[in-house]
Protein backbone atom coordinates (compact mmCIF):
# COMPACT_ATOMS: atom_id res chain seq x y z
CA UNK A 1 0.00 0.00 0.00
CA UNK A 2 1.02 3.60 -0.60
CA UNK A 3 -0.30 6.16 1.88
CA UNK A 4 -0.59 9.94 1.51
CA UNK A 5 2.72 10.52 3.33
CA UNK A 6 4.53 8.16 0.93
CA UNK A 7 2.84 9.95 -1.99
CA UNK A 8 4.39 13.24 -0.83
CA UNK A 9 7.78 11.48 -0.58
CA UNK A 10 7.37 10.21 -4.15
CA UNK A 11 6.68 13.72 -5.37
CA UNK A 12 9.74 15.04 -3.52
CA UNK A 13 11.80 12.35 -5.28
CA UNK A 14 10.31 13.34 -8.66
CA UNK A 15 11.20 17.00 -8.04
CA UNK A 16 14.82 16.04 -7.31
CA UNK A 17 15.03 13.65 -10.28
CA UNK A 18 13.69 16.19 -12.78
CA UNK A 19 15.99 18.88 -11.38
CA UNK A 20 19.06 16.64 -11.71
CA UNK A 21 18.11 15.53 -15.24
CA UNK A 22 16.85 18.87 -16.55
CA UNK A 23 19.91 19.60 -18.70
CA UNK A 24 19.83 16.11 -20.23
CA UNK A 25 16.11 16.46 -21.06
CA UNK A 26 16.74 19.87 -22.61
CA UNK A 27 19.60 18.42 -24.66
CA UNK A 28 17.29 15.69 -26.00
CA UNK A 29 14.68 18.32 -26.80
CA UNK A 30 17.25 20.51 -28.57
CA UNK A 31 17.69 17.73 -31.11
CA UNK A 32 14.03 17.19 -32.03
CA UNK A 33 11.89 19.78 -30.25
CA UNK A 34 11.86 23.33 -28.88
CA UNK A 35 14.78 22.72 -26.53
CA UNK A 36 12.78 23.61 -23.43
CA UNK A 37 11.43 20.29 -22.09
CA UNK A 38 13.82 20.01 -19.13
CA UNK A 39 13.62 23.70 -18.21
CA UNK A 40 9.82 23.73 -18.38
CA UNK A 41 9.34 20.53 -16.37
CA UNK A 42 11.86 21.65 -13.77
CA UNK A 43 9.99 24.94 -13.33
CA UNK A 44 6.69 23.09 -12.93
CA UNK A 45 7.98 20.62 -10.38
CA UNK A 46 9.70 23.38 -8.39
CA UNK A 47 6.23 24.93 -8.04
CA UNK A 48 4.91 21.52 -6.96
CA UNK A 49 7.68 21.37 -4.33
CA UNK A 50 6.57 24.72 -2.90
CA UNK A 51 3.02 23.40 -2.48
CA UNK A 52 3.87 20.05 -0.89
CA UNK A 53 3.68 21.29 2.74
CA UNK A 54 0.13 22.55 2.08
CA UNK A 55 -0.96 19.12 0.81
CA UNK A 56 0.19 17.15 3.86
CA UNK A 57 -2.78 15.39 5.40
CA UNK A 58 -4.85 15.53 2.23
CA UNK A 59 -6.02 12.41 0.41
CA UNK A 60 -3.99 11.03 -2.50
CA UNK A 61 -6.57 12.08 -5.08
CA UNK A 62 -6.42 15.69 -3.88
CA UNK A 63 -2.61 15.64 -3.88
CA UNK A 64 -2.43 14.38 -7.47
CA UNK A 65 -5.04 16.93 -8.58
CA UNK A 66 -2.98 19.66 -6.93
CA UNK A 67 0.11 18.52 -8.83
CA UNK A 68 -1.84 18.53 -12.10
CA UNK A 69 -3.13 22.04 -11.50
CA UNK A 70 0.37 23.35 -10.76
CA UNK A 71 1.85 21.74 -13.88
CA UNK A 72 -0.89 23.05 -16.18
CA UNK A 73 -0.49 26.58 -14.86
CA UNK A 74 3.33 26.76 -14.74
CA UNK A 75 4.78 24.49 -17.45
CA UNK A 76 5.03 25.87 -20.97
CA UNK A 77 4.92 23.91 -24.22
CA UNK A 78 2.99 20.68 -24.71
CA UNK A 79 4.34 18.95 -21.62
CA UNK A 80 2.43 21.11 -19.11
CA UNK A 81 -1.07 20.26 -20.35
CA UNK A 82 -0.09 16.60 -20.93
CA UNK A 83 1.53 15.96 -17.54
CA UNK A 84 -1.05 18.17 -15.85
CA UNK A 85 -3.93 16.21 -17.36
CA UNK A 86 -2.20 12.93 -16.45
CA UNK A 87 -1.95 13.88 -12.77
CA UNK A 88 -5.51 15.25 -12.68
CA UNK A 89 -6.91 12.03 -14.15
CA UNK A 90 -4.81 9.98 -11.71
CA UNK A 91 -6.27 12.19 -8.96
CA UNK A 92 -9.81 11.37 -10.08
CA UNK A 93 -8.97 7.66 -9.94
CA UNK A 94 -7.69 8.01 -6.33
CA UNK A 95 -10.40 10.38 -5.12
CA UNK A 96 -10.90 10.34 -1.35
CA UNK A 97 -8.28 7.63 -0.75
CA UNK A 98 -5.76 8.01 2.07
CA UNK A 99 -3.93 4.91 0.84
CA UNK A 100 -3.84 2.99 -2.42
CA UNK A 101 -3.09 -0.63 -3.35
CA UNK A 102 -1.09 -1.85 -6.34
CA UNK A 103 -4.35 -2.25 -8.26
CA UNK A 104 -5.33 1.35 -7.38
CA UNK A 105 -1.92 2.56 -8.57
CA UNK A 106 -2.37 0.67 -11.87
CA UNK A 107 -5.84 2.19 -12.28
CA UNK A 108 -4.42 5.66 -11.65
CA UNK A 109 -1.70 5.09 -14.26
CA UNK A 110 -4.33 3.85 -16.72
CA UNK A 111 -6.41 6.98 -16.10
CA UNK A 112 -3.31 9.16 -16.60
CA UNK A 113 -2.56 7.46 -19.93
CA UNK A 114 -6.18 7.95 -21.01
CA UNK A 115 -5.86 11.66 -20.21
CA UNK A 116 -2.65 11.97 -22.25
CA UNK A 117 -4.20 10.16 -25.23
CA UNK A 118 -7.23 12.44 -25.09
CA UNK A 119 -5.29 15.70 -24.62
CA UNK A 120 -2.50 14.86 -27.08
CA UNK A 121 -4.74 13.05 -29.58
CA UNK A 122 -1.98 10.50 -29.74
CA UNK A 123 -1.41 6.79 -29.32
CA UNK A 124 1.48 4.39 -28.80
CA UNK A 125 4.09 4.21 -31.58
CA UNK A 126 4.16 7.95 -32.40
CA UNK A 127 7.38 8.74 -30.50
CA UNK A 128 5.79 10.34 -27.44
CA UNK A 129 5.64 9.80 -23.67
CA UNK A 130 3.05 7.07 -24.34
CA UNK A 131 5.82 4.84 -25.71
CA UNK A 132 7.22 4.66 -22.17
CA UNK A 133 3.96 4.80 -20.19
CA UNK A 134 1.87 2.22 -22.11
CA UNK A 135 4.44 -0.61 -21.84
CA UNK A 136 4.99 0.38 -18.19
CA UNK A 137 1.28 0.03 -17.44
CA UNK A 138 1.10 -3.33 -19.23
CA UNK A 139 4.12 -4.67 -17.29
CA UNK A 140 2.71 -3.33 -14.01
CA UNK A 141 -0.71 -4.95 -14.42
CA UNK A 142 0.80 -8.25 -15.55
CA UNK A 143 3.18 -8.30 -12.56
CA UNK A 144 0.38 -7.49 -10.09
CA UNK A 145 -1.87 -10.15 -11.67
CA UNK A 146 1.02 -12.61 -11.26
CA UNK A 147 1.06 -11.95 -7.52
CA UNK A 148 3.98 -9.52 -7.25
CA UNK A 149 4.03 -6.77 -4.62
CA UNK A 150 3.70 -3.19 -5.90
CA UNK A 151 7.41 -2.53 -5.29
CA UNK A 152 8.44 -5.43 -7.56
CA UNK A 153 5.70 -4.70 -10.09
CA UNK A 154 6.86 -1.10 -10.35
CA UNK A 155 10.40 -2.32 -11.01
CA UNK A 156 9.01 -4.30 -13.96
CA UNK A 157 7.16 -1.19 -15.13
CA UNK A 158 10.37 0.88 -15.03
CA UNK A 159 12.19 -1.77 -17.05
CA UNK A 160 9.41 -1.77 -19.66
CA UNK A 161 9.43 2.04 -19.80
CA UNK A 162 13.21 2.03 -20.34
CA UNK A 163 12.77 -0.36 -23.28
CA UNK A 164 10.05 1.96 -24.57
CA UNK A 165 12.45 4.92 -24.46
CA UNK A 166 14.98 2.88 -26.47
CA UNK A 167 12.22 2.03 -28.95
CA UNK A 168 11.53 5.74 -29.56
CA UNK A 169 14.99 6.01 -31.14
CA UNK A 170 13.92 3.63 -33.91
CA UNK A 171 10.68 5.32 -35.02
CA UNK A 172 9.62 8.47 -36.85
CA UNK A 173 7.90 11.15 -34.78
CA UNK A 174 4.36 11.79 -36.01
CA UNK A 175 3.19 14.05 -33.18
CA UNK A 176 4.35 17.39 -31.81
CA UNK A 177 7.27 19.54 -32.88
CA UNK A 178 9.48 16.51 -33.62
CA UNK A 179 7.08 15.43 -36.40
CA UNK A 180 8.35 18.33 -38.55
CA UNK A 181 11.67 16.48 -38.86
CA UNK A 182 10.11 13.38 -40.42
CA UNK A 183 12.76 10.71 -40.98
CA UNK A 184 15.45 12.88 -39.40
CA UNK A 185 13.79 12.22 -36.05
CA UNK A 186 14.98 8.59 -36.24
CA UNK A 187 17.96 7.94 -33.98
CA UNK A 188 16.83 10.44 -31.34
CA UNK A 189 15.10 9.34 -28.14
CA UNK A 190 11.93 11.13 -27.23
CA UNK A 191 12.28 13.68 -24.38
CA UNK A 192 8.72 13.09 -23.12
CA UNK A 193 9.18 9.33 -22.97
CA UNK A 194 12.46 9.93 -21.12
CA UNK A 195 10.93 12.26 -18.52
CA UNK A 196 8.07 9.75 -18.04
CA UNK A 197 10.69 7.09 -17.31
CA UNK A 198 12.33 9.42 -14.77
CA UNK A 199 9.00 9.91 -12.96
CA UNK A 200 8.46 6.16 -12.70
CA UNK A 201 12.06 5.62 -11.55
CA UNK A 202 11.64 8.23 -8.80
CA UNK A 203 8.43 6.54 -7.62
CA UNK A 204 10.06 3.12 -7.63
CA UNK A 205 13.12 4.36 -5.75
CA UNK A 206 10.85 5.86 -3.07
CA UNK A 207 9.21 2.48 -2.49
Amino acid sequence: MIDAKKTIEMLQAIVKKIESEKDFLTELDNAIGDGDHGINLSRGFQKVAEKLPEWEGQDIGAIFKGVGTQLVSTVGGASGPLYGTAFMKAGNACKGKMEISGEDFAAALEAAIGGIKMRGKSTEGEKTMLDALCPAHKALTEALAGGKELKEALADAVEAAAKGVEYTKTIIATKGRASYLGERSIGHQDPGATSSLFLLQAMQETL
